[in-house]
């Protein structure tokens, strides 16, 4: 997903299945159940995607996910993450790989017998990129036409999380300063309104070259004044981030006469975990919730007077819920009020059956709802698929009309 342009996930793409190795590992030493590995896609430098399903007596699983190493047959005893929710559906990232390196991955489960092993699927990852943070450059005034705007006052950041010391595994080192780059409706084009866009990785990192700057560039070249949110991730938790989010709908409602927008016509998109955050900042930190719902030593200003409702959510291969478990909680959508949900995902994500569950579930509670599913596509098509933004073009058009 990081730093990945078209034509790599294609050929990426076609690699991770064209190269998928036999079925070496199933024959488990328990046989009521059977493992299947879910196509590996997503491939950057150093992570993937990829996971599976449990068939048979999902109730004698102890533990389930995805192993990996650099030969053949990887075991739970080499690199392995573990997933989350229903086993008979369930999505993983292996991280911390190195950059183009040939990896084998299989799907994982464990009962009382032992481990049972999905099919060996082998891929290679991409060569080393740059790092996807955006340059902090811009002022520290709050000029709401800068190209860099800080979400917080120095000092004054809600939070739990006491990041001290910067690991290899996290993106942003201590110091970072949750902020949004701004990028303006072209010039003669009408402005609808204003879009956040908030890029995906797992809360490990922002894939923003494929789901952060191109999509908002995108957006503003059709008449939205377009941010890329840059929230918290690793080691902060993903409600450090949805504040960050609501931080960001606040600065924008503040300055709507700037953007020359309504202060209503403020829309969320977000992909996979990006899309999570923007439904936690819906269910939970939208109206005027602050920093002191997490932090009781915050101190509330001005901005906090103003509210962080939007308008609709974008919600692209993700859904409301948690890191790979999707909420079908009706009466929890319908308390919450959230706003009309607009969906898109492909039949190859590993979460599809997720993404159909929660939209029902959207839509039982009383929310509009449009949906759209892309036969064949995978998980983390991002900007490629220009048909989702065209679509959710007309969507936001719509909404916005009619505030």
């Amino acid at each position: 997903m990081k730093s990945t342009i078209l034509s790599s996930i294609l050929s990426l793409l076609v690699s991770a299945t064209a190269t998928g190795c036999a079925d070496s590992g199933n024959s488990a030493p328990d046989s009521s159940i059977r493992v299947e590995t879910a196509e590996v896609t997503a491939i950057a430098s150093d992570n993937a995607l990829s996971g599976g399903s449990v068939i048979g007596e999902t109730q004698t699983v102890t533990e389930f996910g995805i192993c990996w190493a650099t030969t053949d047959n990887p075991t739970i005893d080499d690199n392995r993450s573990a997933g989350a929710g229903d086993a008979a559906s369930f999505a993983c990232y292996a991280t911390g790989l190195a950059a183009n390196t040939s990896y084998y991955l299989r799907a994982y489960a464990t009962t009382a017998e032992g481990a049972v092993y999905g099919r060996t699927r082998r891929f290679t990852t991409r060569a080393a990129a740059d790092d996807d943070t955006p340059p902090v450059v811009g002022d520290d005034d709050q000029n709401p036409l800068s190209s860099t705007i800080y979400l917080w006052p120095e000092g004054n950041m809600a939070k739990v999380t006491n990041y001290t010391g910067s690991q290899g595994s996290y993106q942003d080192p201590p110091s970072f300063r949750p902020h949004m780059n701004y990028f303006p409706v072209a010039e003669g084009t009408e402005v609808k309104g204003a879009v956040l866009v908030c890029a995906g990785g797992a809360f490990m990192f922002r894939s923003d070259r494929m789901e952060g700057t191109p999509v908002a560039q995108w957006f503003a070249r059709h008449g939205y004044q377009a941010f890329v949110v840059n929230y918290r991730v690793q080691p902060y938790r993903m409600e450090e981030g949805s504040l960050d989010l609501a931080r960001a709908v606040r600065f924008v409602r503040r300055h709507a006469a700037d953007y020359g927008i309504d202060p209503n016509d403020i829309a969320s998109v977000g992909f996979s975990a990006g899309g999570i955050l923007c439904g936690d900042e819906a269910l939970n930190f939208d109206g005027l919730v602050n920093g002191t719902a997490l932090a009781a030593g915050y101190r509330p200003d001005t901005f906090d007077e103003v509210s962080a409702d939007v308008c609709t959510i974008g919600m692209i291969y993700a859904f409301y819920g948690r890191l790979s478990v999707a909420s079908t909680d009706v009466e929890k959508f319908r308390a919450a009020d959230i706003p009309p949900t607009f969906f898109a995902y492909g039949t190859r994500d590993p979460f599809y059956r997720q993404f159909q569950q929660c939209a029902d579930a959207v839509r039982e509670a009383g929310v509009e709802v449009e949906q759209h599913e892309y036969e064949g596509l995978p998980h983390g098509f991002g900007y490629t698929h220009e048909t989702w933004m065209v679509s959710f073009d007309r969507w936001m058009t719509e909404i916005m009309a009619n505030n």
